[in-house]
């Protein structure tokens, strides 16, 4: 007994000891990776100076965003179209903080409120059964948003939506038009983050072009008062 503690209290087994401790520890696995959240950037940080007021345009009602179940998620996904455009893949440790399709309607709403009262279903529901004004409602079918790779060197923001105005009538509902968008802005590089400031950019030109389609219809068929 006295000789192992002998043993123990040595220096040689003491570093013998530590030695095996350090190797130990570095043996155990490093921390996993810290996921990277992304999302469309504050907005308007200051209102346009020559904005015109909310009310100039119709008051319309923005309802909920559809889009199919691979885009509920907060995924990244990407295709590459040079070998397989079928598949939808995800980037491993990126994810956006919300679903695609929320995200798209935010930046919509703040894109349409510049110049017009924008109203969510439950606000419209609530003015219709107050005032008995019913405004337009604009529905958005998202299809497509990804990182689309036409070659390992080149690839693109890919957003693809479908926009349906619709009007309320004694006699039911009318549709005013119905359009499809698609919009494809490049990346800068073939990674993550590359695929989120194209997907950015592809988007707030399909909001802009979607802006621009509602007020063209409406002006060609402005709603009359109702009786």
């Amino acid at each position: 007994m006295k000789n192992a503690i002998r043993s123990l209290m040595n220096p040689a087994a003491i570093a013998l000891g530590a030695a095996l401790l350090v190797a130990g520890c570095g043996a155990l696995p490093d921390k996993p990776a810290r996921t990277t959240l992304y999302d469309f950037g504050p907005g308007l940080t200051a209102p346009a100076a020559a904005a015109p007021a909310a009310a100039t345009l119709p008051t319309l009602a923005l309802a909920e965003f559809d889009s199919n179940s691979r885009l509920d998620g907060t995924q990244i996904l990407y295709r590459l179209g040079y070998a397989d455009a079928n598949e939808l893949r995800p980037y491993g440790q990126s994810r956006w903080s919300l679903p695609p399709a929320q995200l798209l309607r935010q930046r919509l709403r703040d894109t349409l409120s510049e110049r017009r009262t924008v109203l969510g279903p439950e606000e419209s529901a609530t003015i219709s059964r107050s005032r008995g004004e019913v405004p337009d409602t604009l529905r958005i079918s998202l299809d497509e948003f990804s990182h689309y790779f036409d070659s390992a060197s080149a690839s693109v923001g890919l957003v693809r939506l479908r926009a349906t105005l619709v009007r309320s009538a004694p006699g039911g509902d009318r549709v005013l038009g119905q359009r499809t968008f698609t919009v494809r802005r490049p990346a800068s590089s073939a990674d993550a983050p590359g695929g989120v400031k194209a997907l950015i950019s592809a988007s707030d030109a399909a909001m802009a072009e979607v802006v621009q389609w509602v007020d063209q219809l409406q002006q060609q068929t402005p709603q009359q008062p109702r009786q």
